[in-house]
């Protein structure tokens, strides 16, 4: 399934390395590395994904 998935890299990865997350939206939210996007992936919900992204914000 991850190969029909639109993939995007987080704004704060760069091109040499580090912090290398990907993420793609469907029913599920899917997060992998993408250094290597052949291995295991994260599958959270919707409203978890948004807890984690109002927790991890600056200033939350």
């Amino acid at each position: 399934m991850s190969d029909q998935l639109k993939w995007f890299k987080s704004s704060y990865s760069d091109d040499e390395g580090g912090n290398c997350v990907e993420v793609a939206l469907s029913s599920t939210i899917h997060v992998r590395d993408s250094k290597v996007p052949t291995g295991p992936e994260l599958h959270v919900t919707a409203p978890a994904w948004t807890a984690f992204i109002s927790a991890v914000r600056p200033g939350a």
